[in-house]
Order: C-alpha cells, then sequence, then structure tokens
C-alpha cells in the first residue's frame, strides 16, 4: 500500500478508536445512573373515539386511555397509549380522520364510536357501513383493531336500540377484530360514576372503563407480538433468494 494511503487509513482508525473511549476516568453526566434516558416504548396504542375517549370534564390524566397506559405499566407493558378522542365526533369524523391515525403507524387501535350517531337516531346502516370501514382500513394497513360495543338507551324505540347494539359484534365478527362487548360495562346508568349529565364519566367511572379495556388490550398486545415474530411471506421468500445465491456462489 502507497505511504499515503496507508497514513490516511492510520489517522482515521485513530480518530475512530479515540472517539469511541471515554474522555478521563470517570463517566460523563449522560451516562450516570440518574439521568439515563427512559425505556423506550415496546409499542403504540391509539384510543380513537368521541368525548368518552376524550375525557371531556375530566383532567387529561383522568381519561381513561392515561389510566389504561398506566395499567398496562404497572403490569410490565412498557406500550404507549394515545388519546386520539375528540368531543362530539361521529363515526363519520372518525372515518375521515383515519388516513391521519394510520400514517401515525399505531400498533394497535382501539375504536370507540358510534354513541354520538346513535344519540341523533343516524341510520344503522350508516353507522355499521362506516364502522367497518373504519376497521377494514385499520385492519388493512396491518393494525390490530380493538372494537368498543356501545349500547343505548331505548328512547328511540327497542328495535333501533337492538339493531344498534348489534352492530358491533356483527362488524367484529366480519372482520375478525377483537371485542369489547360493553365500553360502559357498570359505569353506564350509574349515577356516582357519571357526570352530571349522565353521558360521561367521572374520573372513578374512567378507571373502572380502563378496567374492563384492559383484557382485550392485553390481548391484541400479545396477538401483534406473536404475528411480529412470525417472518413474513415476502421475508421469508427474499431469505429463500438469498439463500440460493449464497450457495450458488460458494459451488
Amino acid at each position: 500500500m502507497p505511504k499515503k494511503h496507508c497514513s490516511l487509513l492510520f489517522c482515521l482508525l485513530f480518530i475512530f478508536v479515540n472517539a469511541g473511549c471515554d474522555r478521563g476516568g470517570e463517566p460523563s453526566s449522560s451516562s450516570a445512573q440518574p439521568s439515563q434516558p427512559a425505556k423506550a416504548y415496546e409499542g403504540t396504542i391509539i384510543a380513537l373515539g368521541n368525548s368518552l375517549t376524550a375525557g371531556l370534564g375530566v383532567a387529561e390524566e383522568e381519561a381513561y386511555p392515561a389510566v389504561l397506559e398506566e395499567k398496562l405499566q404497572q403490569s410490565g407493558y412498557n406500550w404507549q397509549v394515545i388519546n386520539a378522542g375528540i368531543s362530539g365526533e361521529t363515526s363519520s369524523g372518525a372515518l375521515s380522520r383515519i388516513n391521519w391515525i394510520i400514517a401515525q403507524q399505531p400498533d394497535i387501535v382501539i375504536l370507540e364510536t358510534g354513541a354520538n350517531d346513535g344519540m341523533r337516531g343516524l341510520p344503522i346502516r350508516v353507522i355499521r357501513e362506516n364502522i367497518r370501514q373504519v376497521v377494514h382500513l385499520l385492519k388493512e394497513a396491518d393494525i390490530e383493531v380493538v372494537l368498543a360495543g356501545m349500547q343505548m338507551l331505548q328512547n328511540l324505540g327497542p328495535d333501533y336500540t337492538k339493531q344498534f347494539a348489534a352492530v358491533y359484534p356483527g362488524v367484529a365478527e366480519e372482520q375478525g377484530v377483537i371485542l369489547i362487548p360493553f365500553f360502559l360495562k357498570q359505569v353506564a346508568g350509574t349515577p356516582s360514576l357519571n357526570l352530571p349529565d349522565f353521558i360521561h364519566p367521572t374520573p372513578e367511572g374512567h378507571r373502572i372503563v380502563a378496567h374492563t379495556v384492559y383484557p382485550f388490550v392485553v390481548k391484541a398486545i400479545l396477538a401483534r407480538n406473536s404475528s411480529q415474530s412470525k417472518p413474513t411471506k415476502g421475508a421469508s421468500l427474499l431469505l429463500t433468494s438469498y439463500e440460493k445465491t449464497v450457495a450458488l456462489y460458494l459451488r
């Protein structure tokens, strides 16, 4: 090797080795124990919904998504839960922003929508189709979906109430996603767990909602982890092609 190239290589090697060494015997402030960076999240969950998710009337940290994140982390699941609730939103509103949700690349989406549709007496077929499309688009983007089932009071008649409640298990079965039978289980109809409007949960009500949602989200996390541990079809084909190329080269 020419001397000029050899000297240049030696200098680069010297810089590289010294850059990797600590300057001095004491650890730097960035490596000291008290200032270690927080552990990276293992995955991301987006809670997509209306005011029941947004936490109307309670503090952000009291809304069910924040309580759920805390409960998950206490159980050893270091997952982030993002609150994407918008007060007053209908199922058509959820559908209109689904591309933005997908662009955030979440691992799991908890879909809570349709209550405002039902309160306004919107056609069941419209509600069903909107929810079906949202779930379908999320699945197409390889996102695990947890669908929150809702129920309505019978102020619009028993037929409407029955058809509304049937939307959620119907979509969940058709699309093959996890269903929470009733999102507001043990909360709806209990005055002490709802604000004076008798619609939105109190902080304690949100804690119960988080407890209700928790096992279904854990099921989604386990399903997600299982699917990611298996090589995809494309990855398997790529590996096979690579192995064949190496075998030909080694002949």
